[in-house]
């Protein structure tokens, strides 16, 4: 009898035991084949890191095709401090400081920080190509350069105050930059590359994500009578010398501006280095004045 028991009670724990072997069969299959996608997306996301590719910003054209508002390719600085042994950082830090021109605790405070990706700001922004191929001939670890766009304006001064202009991420702060900006930014790209928990990137093949430029806009503007307008302006207030001057030109058929300028303006180029007023004070839509003689009624001509 007891010998009875004792086969019934290695039988249950055979079950058990089988029964747990079925359970984790069952779960492992369902994590491997069935599950796979979600965690493999879940995976990648932990171990990817992207370095980002700015897309160029949309064009600015006359109805004419001229380009007044187009986009210079440069490059940034940009820093993966875990990938940059601790022994070198000093070192890193004294060479780019001198390639950059720029006080050595700047690079420093980038170097240290405990981020996955630092970009170094403002001093690694838009470098030159001399910068750039400078610091690429150093070869460290974790210090990259990526492509960046930045705003340019080939007329300078032309049409300033209705074009606008951005600021150092090229995001639109004024005038049709500003207003159109959703179709003109482009979605960003990036480099995806896999790193481990320590930040060590992992020999796994990278990623290259086209960025998608912005959209292209066409005005009304003329550029011949855009020209016209902004030189005439300027002899007025040389001659006369005005507080400010302004005209707009309007095609009678349709009420397309065909040209819009005032004076004083300002160089989209460096708008930083202008008053808010010179700025944002376009005279042709913002000033008022009394008609007088300037307004005439016209009536279409009718047989009595």
């Amino acid at each position: 009898m007891f010998s009875t028991f004792i086969h019934k009670r290695i039988k249950i724990v055979l079950i058990v035991i089988i029964f747990c072997f079925i359970l984790i069969i069952s779960k492992v299959f369902y994590i491997q084949v069935i599950d796979y996608k979600k965690l493999n997306s879940l995976a990648n996301s932990l171990w990817s890191r992207n370095l980002p590719i700015e897309a160029d910003r949309g064009k600015i054209y006359t109805s004419d095709g001229e380009i007044i508002a187009d986009n210079l390719t440069t490059v940034s600085l940009v820093f993966i401090p875990n990938q940059i042994n601790d022994n070198q950082k000093q070192e890193i830090a004294e060479n780019i400081a001198r390639i950059l021109e720029c006080d050595i605790s700047a690079i420093e405070e980038h170097l240290y920080k405990s981020s996955s990706i630092e970009r170094v700001h403002p001093e690694g922004r838009r470098l030159s190509y001399e910068q750039a191929d400078a610091i690429d001939a150093l070869g460290y670890a974790g210090v990259y350069l990526v492509k960046e766009s930045k705003r340019i304006y080939p007329y300078e001064k032309l049409l300033c105050h209705a074009l606008g202009y951005v600021g150092i991420d090229n995001q639109g702060l004024s005038g049709l930059e500003l207003q159109y900006d959703e179709y003109l930014t482009g979605e960003t790209g990036a480099i995806q590359y896999f790193s481990d928990a320590k930040g060590q990137k992992l020999t796994l093949a990278e990623n290259y994500v086209q960025p998608t430029d912005g959209m292209d806009i066409e005005l009304t503007i003329n550029y011949e009578i855009q020209t016209s307008i902004e030189r005439e302006l300027d002899n007025a207030m040389e001659k006369y010398n005005a507080d400010g001057a302004w005209s707009i030109a309007i095609d009678p058929n349709t009420g397309e501006i065909l040209g819009m300028a005032s004076r004083p303006g300002f160089d989209p180029n460096n708008y930083q280095d202008y008053t808010e007023e010179e700025i944002n004070r376009n005279l042709a839509i913002w000033a008022s004045y009394e008609p007088g003689s300037t307004f005439k009624i016209i009536t279409p001509e009718t047989n009595i």
